[in-house]
C-alpha cells in the first residue's frame, strides 16, 4: 500500500527536490503541494524540471495536509512548529527547518530569537543509536545541511577521543541554492558569479546544532558563499589527542552507513561528485606542518543536506530500508 505524501513549502528548492525524490520513490503517492506567495500556481511553472506532475500548490495550512499519513515541512524557520501542532498525532512529520533541532531553549534564543517549540528526534541516522530512534518516532527534525556536512566528518572522531572537543575550526562553503529561493541582491547573479564570501562569520545559527550532535565545546565556523548552485565543501580541524589515525576511526564509525564513503587514501572529495545524491563523500589526514587532523565533507546541500536527508528519515519512520528511492550516486559532469 502506498504511503500518502504531502509537502509543504513545495516552492522552495528544498520543496522541489523533496517532491522529486517522493515522485520517483516506490512506496510514496504525492497527494498534496501546498506554498505560500505561489498557491494556485502549476507545480511544472514553479518547477519546470517537474514537468509531468499536474499538480497546483495549494494554500500552506493544516487542512490541506491532514489526509496525508506523512508530510515533510520545508518551511524557514519559525513557521514549522504551530502548523506541526495543529496536525494529528498519527501523522508522521519531518520538518526541514530549524523549529525542533536544539535541547537547549537558551540556544534557541540566542541563534534564532523567539519561543523555543521543543525538541524532536534528531534526523541524523549516521549517529550512533539514532536510527532506532528515528524509526520509533513520528516526529523528527532534519539536520542542518551545514550541520550534516560538519557532523558526519567529527562526531566520531569526538566520540572516539582521536581529537579534543575544544578549539575545532570549520570553513565551509556552499552553494546558492542554501540561501532558500527568496530574491535578494547578494544572491543575484552578478554579484555572486567571480566571487567568494563569507557571511555570519562566528554567528551561524547551525554552531549549536552541530556541538550538540558532534560533542564539540568549542567552535569556530566561518560559512563561505560560493558560486554554484548546490553543495557543500567542509574543512574540518581538531587538535589530535594522540596517533589514532582519524581514517581507521572513520572506517569504523561508517562501515556499514550506506550513504557515507571515506573515498581511496590521497582522494580527496569535492561537491560536484555528490550532486543528486545522498550521499557523503569524506577524507581525512594530519596536517604537515601544525598536528591537527584534517577531515574534509562535501555533500549536495539539496540532499544530504535537506531533501535526501528527509526521505532517508522518513524511510525509517516508515519500517522501510532507508535507501529507498535514494541514489548514493551523484550525477556527472
Amino acid at each position: 500500500m502506498s504511503i500518502r505524501v504531502a509537502v509543504a513549502g513545495a516552492s522552495g528548492y528544498a520543496g522541489g527536490e523533496l517532491i522529486r525524490l517522493v515522485a520517483g520513490h516506490p512506496g510514496f503517492d504525492l497527494v498534496a503541494t501546498t506554498a505560500h506567495s505561489r498557491a494556485g500556481h502549476r507545480l511544472d511553472v514553479v518547477h519546470p524540471q517537474l514537468a509531468g506532475l499536474d499538480m497546483v500548490l495549494g494554500e500552506t495550512d493544516a487542512a490541506a495536509l491532514t489526509d496525508a499519513d506523512l508530510v515533510f515541512l520545508a518551511l524557514p524557520h519559525s513557521q514549522s512548529a504551530a502548523l506541526a501542532a495543529q496536525l494529528p498525532p498519527e501523522v508522521r512529520i519531518v520538518d526541514l527547518g530549524a523549529d525542533h533541532r536544539l535541547a537547549d531553549p537558551a540556544a534557541w534564543a540566542n541563534y534564532y530569537g523567539g519561543s523555543h517549540a521543543g525538541q524532536w528526534t534528531y534526523g541524523l541516522p549516521e549517529l550512533p543509536g539514532q536510527r532506532e530512534l528515528i524509526a520509533g518516532s513520528t516526529r523528527v527534525a532534519n539536520t542542518g545541511c551545514y550541520a550534516a556536512a560538519i557532523t558526519l566528518a567529527l562526531a566520531p572522531l569526538v566520540a572516539a577521543g582521536a581529537v579534543r572537543p575544544a578549539d575545532v575550526v570549520v570553513v565551509a562553503a556552499s552553494g546558492t541554492s542554501g540561501a532558500g529561493r527568496a530574491a535578494k541582491e547578494h544572491l543575484l547573479g552578478s554579484e555572486v558569479m567571480g566571487d567568494l564570501s563569507p557571511y555570519k562569520v562566528g554567528a551561524h545559527q547551525h554552531v549549536p546544532e552541530i556541538k550538540q550532535a558532534t560533542g564539540a565545546t568549542s567552535l569556530s565556523f566561518t560559512p563561505v558563499l560560493a558560486p554554484m548552485p548546490r553543495g557543500i565543501l567542509a574543512t574540518v580541524t581538531a587538535v589530535p589527542t594522540g596517533d589514532t589515525d582519524p581514517r581507521a576511526v572513520l572506517a569504523e564509525a561508517y562501515a556499514d552507513a550506506p550513504f557515507v564513503h571515506l573515498l581511496p587514501e590521497g582522494a580527496w572529495p569535492h561537491t560536484a561528485a555528490t550532486v543528486g545524491s545522498n550521499s557523503c563523500h569524506l577524507q581525512a589526514g594530519i596536517d604537515a606542518d601544525s598536528g591537527r587532523v584534517i577531515v574534509v565533507s562535501a555533500i549536495d546541500n539539496l540532499g544530504k543536506g535537506a531533501a535526501g536527508q528527509a526521505v532517508q528519515n522518513a524511510n525509517l519512520m516508515l519500517g522501510l530500508p532507508e535507501t529507498t528511492g535514494l541514489s548514493t550516486f551523484g550525477v556527472a559532469p
